[in-house]
């Protein structure tokens, strides 16, 4: 038997893409939701991230738009002076309390636990009872992009008598081996190795297995500051209009103290940029023993097998798997279709922000050509031309809904939006700089990287 839930709008995913763009919604349009999601609660890849993550960015940026998430600056630490990033219990208990929130109007329904299997029915995976939404009910994909975490996916290599676990199991190892192997170049395997120095392990006791270098913002200049932010823009756009190349554009924005790099004699070829600190960056160069043969095929007991050569590895090295496939590039469709709207990146970064606009945008346009052409599409990076690309087609987007007058007042409402000047923001020469600046930028260092896009 299937039972009917009357619903306007189906959200396929409580992650932090769906849970933005329904608590837009909601906020801005007479509509009744169901939320849908294999999980048991809302949170996405955070209820199942490893438990020493934080935010690679502001806490302020991430979220949801009608509440914000964070917002103080950090007192003590390495990062006295900028703003606090969450960890995974206050960004799984942030999204539980969102939830209760849309809950409460009446008008949001959550199903956890349940698979969506198509034709406008979902499954529950405890019970197995059926339920289906009408025809008039508008499908909501939010896991289009949805990450890989290491602790849902198998290592991408085969194992022969290695000992292999995942990125967040490192804090239940019992005894500390003679050597750590870090499989990954991302966000995950720079926080383990952080995590791993950071608990007393000797730089010369962890082996990086690093494909590819990468590309890192400083997150010093990716701050909820518009008179930080803006110039840190203004000046990437600058060096972009002057750039006779991209490697030779990243060269320039190191100089500028914008992009870092783990290793100063390695030109990195991946440019996913998530931010990272000056600390982080000191303590990830004191492992000197990286190795760069590609991707691992096989770990074997004493032994890595890549795609360039074997190398030796401590019979008892715990190999962590730090590999998963966490930014999806699954390829830009448009979002607003007949058989569904699907949710996807529409300013250079940023998801959540893109969730909400798109939220806001569905609320208040009737029809979905228009709304795609507020909202066009951007990408997220992984080479340097698909950096330059996102921002490309970010800031398209930007100037897009910007123009419409009651998008742009509310997106510099919205702590989300890392681009906004809020209307109570305090006049100051550094801010009027910044703003002259990118004003003067913006058109030909969009040009130039469109050109370097190819």
């Amino acid at each position: 038997m299937t039972h009917t839930v009357e619903a306007d709008y189906l959200v396929i995913g409580a992650g932090a893409m769906g849970m933005g763009f329904t608590d837009t919604l909601v906020d801005h349009a007479d509509a009744r939701v169901v939320l849908v999601d294999r999980r048991h609660a809302a949170g996405g890849h955070w209820l199942a991230a490893y438990p020493f993550v934080r935010l690679h960015q502001s806490s302020t940026f991430y979220g949801v738009a009608s509440t914000v998430l964070g917002g103080r600056l950090q007192e003590h630490g390495p990062e006295a002076g900028l703003h606090e990033r969450a960890d995974q219990p206050t960004i799984t208990a942030y999204y539980s309390a969102q939830l209760q929130r849309l809950v409460d109007t009446g008008r949001v329904e959550m199903y956890g636990g349940c698979e969506y299997v198509g034709d406008r029915t979902f499954v529950s995976r405890v019970s197995g009872r059926r339920y289906a939404v009408p025809e008039r009910c508008r499908i909501v994909d939010a896991r289009y992009l949805s990450p890989d975490v290491p602790a849902e996916t198998p290592p991408p290599f085969g194992v022969d008598g290695a000992r292999v676990i995942a990125a967040g199991e490192v804090v239940g190892v019992e005894e500390p081996p003679s050597q750590w192997v870090v499989v990954g170049s991302g966000k995950t395997a720079t926080d383990t190795c952080v995590w791993l120095l950071g608990h007393g392990v000797d730089p010369d006791a962890i082996c990086w297995v690093r494909p590819r270098d990468p590309w890192m913002l400083n997150r010093a200049l990716i701050q909820p500051d518009p008179a930080i932010y803006l110039a840190m823009v203004a000046d990437l756009l600058e060096a972009a209009a002057a750039a006779p190349s991209l490697p030779d554009l990243f060269l320039r924005l190191e100089e500028l103290g914008i992009m870092l790099r783990v290793d100063p004699a390695v030109t990195p070829t991946m440019a996913k940029a998530p931010t990272l600190g000056a600390w982080e960056l000191e303590l990830l160069r004191s492992i000197e023993n990286v190795v760069r043969l590609g991707h691992v095929r096989t770990a074997h007991r004493g032994r890595l097998e890549l795609d360039g050569g074997d190398v030796a590895i401590a019979d008892d090295a715990v190999v962590v798997h730090c590999a998963a496939d966490g930014l999806k590039l699954p390829g830009r469709v448009p979002i607003w279709q007949p058989d569904a709207i699907t949710l996807q990146p529409v300013r250079a970064g940023f998801p959540c922000f893109g969730a909400a606009v798109t939220g806001y945008v569905e609320a208040t346009r009737g029809d979905d050509a228009e709304k795609n052409r507020l909202c066009p599409l951007s990408s997220f990076g992984n080479t340097l031309a698909d950096w330059a690309q996102m921002n490309v087609t970010g800031f398209r987007a930007t100037a897009s809904f910007g123009a419409e007058p009651d998008i742009r007042d509310w997106s510099n409402r919205v702590a989300l939006n890392p681009a906004r000047v809020p209307p109570d923001t305090v006049p100051s020469a550094r801010l009027d700089d910044a703003l002259a600046r990118l004003a003067a930028h913006t058109a030909p260092g969009i040009a130039r990287l469109a050109e370097l896009s190819g």
